[in-house]
């Protein structure tokens, strides 16, 4: 028995409504992410005076600041090599730009929200289960960028702990002797997650996840791209920094690690008051401060405009993908 016109006609309307339903969601959300923006521009802008900004402008040469530009672009494209490794890690074919997009999108606003591996976890989760992700590899690409995450600050930090052990003294507290221990001990453990990686091929269950350690090559990859980034980032602060003195990159790597460190640990919201109470600790001076307000512009706001951007336009334009293509690949 087949359905009349009037079940036809029925099932037609309530697929016009639901389909309406989803573009004004889109709508509602895509405007979320602007004021949220919005609010997150202001409250990192409104603690300084207008014109400590137009001083900074002043006050650094003009290539110091299109070089620590540069670093920070060059950084939030390495981070995209984050979510691609994770997603060869759970076997997955999604296109280098969708991969980019949300990688950008996630990372920027959650570095500026706090909380970033829950915050920038939810943006992520959102658009890969619009691309057809389950979540349990949603909730494997998280834990697998948080570990590339961990890698990094243990290269870099235990180079600099290593390279730089007076300054890291003062940073820790600790004796020359124990802060190269400190770095020598970061340094082991990260090559000790490679080896593993080469020769534990069994699967473990976390939190009702279940995981498996990378391949070796793809964890060679997380050893190179996880202290590249934190590299890059340093590299951003260093250039505003020498906008004002003359300073050594390692001290400044190793001065940004604790920072980070201090960071993740506070969860303030894109760091903010901590890194520049850490380095105006170290490197004193009025000066810095015009320094310390370029990073922050350059790494965190202007990316910020920019990532909520491409969220709402994704918001607004992406339709998600069907059920028929969650298996691809």
């Amino acid at each position: 028995m087949f359905p009349g016109p009037a079940f036809r006609t029925s099932r037609k309307l309530n697929s016009r409504d639901r389909s309406r339903h989803r573009r004004w969601l889109r709508l509602c959300v895509g405007a979320a992410v602007l004021l949220l923006v919005g609010f997150l521009l202001y409250r990192g802008i409104s603690r300084y005076e207008a014109d400590e900004i137009v001083a900074s402008f002043y006050q650094i040469p003009i290539y110091r600041f299109l070089a620590a530009g540069a670093f920070a672009a060059a950084s939030y494209a390495c981070l995209t090599g984050f979510d691609f490794l994770a997603i060869r890690y759970v076997g997955r074919s999604v296109p280098y730009w969708y991969v980019a997009m949300t990688s950008f999108s996630s990372l920027s606003l959650g570095h500026n929200i706090g909380f970033a591996a829950l915050s920038s976890g939810a943006i992520r989760y959102r658009l890969y289960a619009r691309y057809g992700l389950s979540a349990s590899e949603i909730a494997r690409i998280i834990v697998f960028c948080g570990v590339t995450v961990g890698l990094g600050l243990m290269v870099l930090g235990g180079t600099a702990l290593c390279f730089q052990p007076a300054l890291a003294a003062e940073i820790t507290g600790a004796s020359r002797s124990a802060a190269i221990a400190i770095g020598l001990t970061s340094l082991a453990s990260a090559a000790i997650y490679v080896v593993a990686c080469g020769s534990i091929r069994r699967s473990f269950s976390v939190l009702n996840v279940t995981l498996r350690l990378p391949s070796l090559r793809l964890a060679a990859g997380q050893l190179l791209i996880g202290p590249l980034n934190f590299a890059l980032v340093a590299g951003c602060l260093h250039q505003a920094l020498l906008g004002v003195g003359d300073m050594p990159y390692l001290g400044v790597a190793a001065v940004y690690v604790l920072a980070n460190v201090a960071t993740l640990v506070s969860h303030v919201p894109g760091g903010l008051g901590v890194i520049e109470g850490v380095v105006l600790h170290f490197v004193p001076g009025a000066s810095v401060i015009g320094a310390l307000i370029l990073f922050r512009l350059v790494y965190f706001l202007v990316p910020l405009m920019l990532g909520g951007l491409v969220l709402a336009i994704s918001e607004l334009f992406t339709r998600p993908r069907g059920k028929d293509r969650r298996r691809q690949s």
